[in-house]
């Protein structure tokens, strides 16, 4: 959709086989929860999602296959990550850990240095993380 009403695009990871992983589990449910850095917000001069909020999810492809709704937003040091966010992001995660060492290997990746323009960038505990908690509002054919 483009014009006026077109939704704003949610995307997940880069595209390749990280990011349809991750459409996959939005679309079978089993992913609920996503967390970016807030420094992306940051450098993209991007304001942080709104309870609310509708947004199309964008496969590898291009292709809008979902509408997701933001149903809660937080914004908290990587330190206070809990379970509950390490099993919403719908990616096997047991524990906090496992997800945590997940995710900092997609943070310190060269795709995310490259798009920080910090190519040394490293994550701590005082990294402050934005997780969006969403629903799928409607499927799109063909997704």
């Amino acid at each position: 959709m483009t014009g006026p009403h077109a939704l704003k695009p949610f995307l997940l990871a880069f595209p390749g086989p990280l990011r349809d992983r991750l459409v996959a589990a939005v679309l079978s449910g089993e992913k609920t929860a996503t967390t970016g850095l807030l420094l992306e917000y940051e450098a993209e001069k991007e304001e942080l999602p709104e309870v609310g909020e509708r947004s199309a999810v964008i496969d590898s492809d291009g292709r809008e296959v979902a509408v997701v709704e933001i149903t809660e937003v937080q914004v908290l040091p990587l330190r206070d990550a809990d379970l509950r966010l390490a099993l919403a992001e719908g990616e096997g995660y047991r524990s906090v850990a496992e997800w945590r060492a997940g995710h900092e290997d997609f943070w310190h990746g060269e795709e995310m240095r490259e798009a920080l323009g910090d190519p040394g960038f490293v994550v701590d505990g005082d990294t402050m993380l934005v997780v969006e908690w969403f629903r799928v509002v409607e499927a799109r054919q063909g997704s």
